[in-house]
């Protein structure tokens, strides 16, 4: 049996606005919104007394996506350290072809956004760079270059 596609990435946050705003900004589309919560959903993650928020953004006109999960119960648990670099085990970053790094950069900067290195090409194929939102979350910009 293979695998039929991706679907999405979950990433836990403590303000669902700001971060759903950031990849709005990106280029993403807000799909659906609200509240999660129910044995079901304790059965499926493992956690107990779950109450939380979902939000479910999708490229336009793609499958793939980024879920984002606000847990009002149980409390959040906060990895140390925070920003950690980009060594550090687990996952790192989550990467979206844009059309120019430049602008991307540039709007996500005005939802607080930084780079985390800086801009690169790489062998006359890509530009590159990491930016870091809202939350610490890395997202990885790659522009083809033709």
């Amino acid at each position: 049996m293979a695998i039929q596609r991706m679907d999405n990435v979950l990433i836990v946050v403590e303000d669902l606005d700001a971060v759903i705003a950031f990849f709005v900004e990106l280029g993403l589309e807000l799909e659906n919104r609200g509240p999660v919560e129910g044995r079901w959903v304790e059965r499926v993650i493992g956690v107990d007394d779950v109450r939380q928020e979902v939000a479910m953004l999708r490229i336009p006109g793609q499958l793939g996506g980024v879920e984002l999960a606000m847990f009002h119960a149980p409390k959040v648990i906060t990895p140390e350290p925070k920003n950690a670099p980009a060594n550090t085990l687990g996952i790192r970053r989550i990467m979206f072809a844009v059309d120019d790094v430049d602008d991307v950069v540039a709007r996500l900067r005005a939802h607080g956004a930084e780079l985390v290195g800086t801009i690169e090409e790489y062998e006359q194929i890509f530009r590159l760079c990491y930016v870091r939102g809202p939350e610490g979350i890395v997202v990885g910009l790659a522009q083809e270059l033709s």
